[in-house]
C-alpha cells in the first residue's frame, strides 16, 4: 500500500513554480509521479524516482530511465543497471548503500515497431527535471555525487562548476560541500 502524503512531506512551492518543495523521499516519489513540468510525462509509463538510503554517502546520477526502468518504476534495472552493478561491485560499493537516480525522471523514446528506442533528453527537459534532482540531493546530502555521463553532469551543474567536457572526466569540490565526480557512459 502506498504511503499517504502528509503535511510534513511537502510545503508550498514558490509562486513561479507549481512543483512542491518536498522534505522526504517518499513525498518526493509521489510528487514526481504527478509531475507535468515538461512534456515527457505524456508518453512515459511513470516517473522513475531515485532510490537508496536516505543518507547515502554516494549518489549516482545517470541520464534518464530506459525502457526497462520506465516499466519497472525503478532506476538502473535494465542493461545500464547491470553495467553499473558490476562497476559498483568492482569498486567495493554495495548498491544498496548508494543512492541511484537520473537527471530526467521520465523515459524519452522514439517508437520503432513494438520497441521504444532511447532518445536523448534536450536541455529544456534536463533543466525542468533539475528541480527533482536538487530536492533529492538536499534530502540525501551525499558526500560524493558521481555524474554518469554528460547529461548527469549537466544536472549536477558540472557545465558551470568545472567546465565539463565529455572527453575529459574529472572531479572537483563543490560550493555545496559535496565532492563531484564525472564518468563516461560505456
Amino acid at each position: 500500500m502506498a504511503k499517504r502524503l502528509v503535511a510534513s512531506d511537502t510545503t508550498v512551492a514558490p509562486v513561479d513554480d507549481k512543483a512542491p518543495v518536498v522534505r522526504s523521499l517518499s513525498g518526493l516519489r509521489k510528487a514526481e509521479n504527478e509531475c507535468h513540468r515538461c512534456p515527457l510525462y505524456r508518453n512515459a509509463t511513470q516517473a522513475v524516482p531515485g532510490e537508496g538510503p536516505n543518507h547515502a554517502k554516494v549518489m549516482l546520477v545517470g541520464e534518464q530511465p530506459g525502457d526497462k526502468e520506465d516499466l519497472a518504476g525503478r532506476p538502473f534495472v535494465g542493461p545500464a543497471g547491470r553495467i553499473l552493478d558490476r562497476a559498483l561491485a568492482d569498486a567495493g560499493i554495495p548498491r544498496d548503500e548508494a543512492f541511484v537516480t537520473n537527471a530526467v525522471k521520465h523515459f524519452k523514446f522514439e517508437p520503432r515497431g513494438k520497441r521504444r528506442l532511447h532518445k536523448k533528453p534536450n536541455a529544456y527537459e534536463i533543466e525542468r527535471c533539475k528541480w527533482w534532482f536538487e530536492q533529492e540531493r538536499a534530502i540525501v546530502k551525499p558526500e560524493l555525487i558521481v555524474a554518469l555521463g554528460a547529461t548527469g553532469a549537466r544536472a549536477v551543474k558540472f557545465v558551470v562548476a568545472v567546465g565539463f567536457s565529455s572527453r575529459r572526466p574529472g572531479m572537483s569540490a563543490s560550493a555545496i560541500g559535496t565532492s563531484r565526480l564525472t564518468t563516461r557512459m560505456p
